[in-house]
């Protein structure tokens, strides 16, 4: 068990701007010290100091949110050497039925660690984190154009007939071309035409960087890179106004 191997674990529930810290007695579950620290650099090495100081011996820490709010934190402390586990966070149900309280929380981050034989390592590191962004960028180009056509599918339904049944026809290329000399529209339809070349345009624009962003998510931010990432996106279907 873990408690045989260290005399120490150092619970961290992290947050964006302070991270609460417990340094629990790994063969006890007994609470040793408790602190905050800030998330930054100068609150990283504050970290390090309050463990150092209550916590001398072997000693591992058990990160809540390591690959979120405590990214900063696990960088830090692989540098420094120091032993990183990841512990989930307490379920939503949990803390409404205990209360949300960010000392417990560390403290039952560091028992957790106790008390789980698997072992999670954190999920940073710099090729994670920028594939993680890359995907995050990815997704958003994706989603954009999905809401875009949804919305210029409802306004081409709405128009008049004749128009309708022109708009559907077209493609989004063709939407852009189509309406390049309206001065003898009505208000209404000027509104139309210029609601259906935007969000064409959109579409247009993320898509096209959804298309820029998909090899680097198929195959790491390293365009070099010999062998694809896990779970790379899939190739996207065409679209069209009907």
């Amino acid at each position: 068990m873990l408690a045989d191997e260290l005399d120490y674990v150092v619970g961290v529930d992290t947050h964006r701007d302070q991270h609460a810290l417990a340094v629990v007695d790994a063969r006890t579950g007994a609470v040793v010290a408790q602190t905050a620290a800030a998330a930054s650099a100068y609150g990283y090495a504050q970290a390090v100091r309050f463990a150092a100081h209550h916590a001398q011996g072997a000693r591992r820490w058990a990160i809540e949110g390591a690959g979120h709010y405590g990214a900063g934190l696990v960088r830090h402390l692989r540098r420094g050497g120091e032993v990183v586990q990841e512990v989930e966070r307490t379920s939503r149900a949990e803390r409404r039925l205990r209360g949300k309280d960010d000392r417990l929380d560390a403290v039952r981050a560091a028992r957790s660690a106790l008390t789980h034989e698997h072992r999670a390592n954190p999920r940073g590191g710099e090729h994670q984190e920028a594939l993680r962004l890359l995907l995050l960028a990815w997704r958003t180009a994706v989603d954009t154009p999905r809401v875009a056509l949804v919305q210029l599918r409802s306004v081409i339904v709405t128009a008049p007939d004749a128009l309708r049944d022109e708009l559907r026809r077209l493609p989004l290329g063709g939407l852009l071309n189509r309406f390049r000399r309206s001065s003898s529209r009505t208000p209404a339809q000027l509104a139309m035409i210029l609601v259906l070349r935007t969000l064409a345009r959109r579409i247009q624009a993320a898509s096209a960087e959804a298309e820029t962003l998909e090899p680097s998510c198929r195959c790491g931010p390293d365009s070099r890179a010999p062998t694809c990432a896990d779970g790379a996106p899939p190739p996207r279907p065409r679209r069209s106004c009907s």
